[in-house]
């Protein structure tokens, strides 16, 4: 297995905070221990209601995995989505290496 890797998504909507919380609430499993996402071992959702941006946080296992997401169909349905109703340039996806000793002593949750 390789090195774990964080990916980022953040993106602009457009729609109601309300309306993205409860849409995202209902797919929710899909990130879950038994879900769909293929690699992944926990996600942080994130949003500021005030600048109508949100995304997550993820921790793959391995930088197979992270890109298969990143280039995969669910961060692609977001420009898709009529409950987020975001477009292409709102989108941003990148892959990061971690820093382990560093997060080791900040209790970071990667081991």
């Amino acid at each position: 297995m390789g090195m774990k890797k964080i990916v980022t998504v953040n993106f602009k909507f457009k729609n109601p905070r309300a309306k993205v919380e409860k849409h995202w609430l209902e797919h929710a499993h899909i990130f879950g221990p038994k879900g769909e996402v293929e690699g992944l071992l926990w996600k942080i959702w994130q949003m500021n209601g005030t600048e109508k941006s949100a995304g997550g946080i993820y921790l793959f296992k391995d930088e197979a995995s992270a890109q298969a997401y990143v280039n995969g169909d669910i961060v692609k349905g977001a420009l898709t989505c009529p409950h987020c109703s975001v477009s292409l340039s709102d989108v941003e996806a990148r892959i990061w290496d971690i820093l382990p000793k560093h997060t080791k002593i900040t209790l970071g949750p990667v081991d």
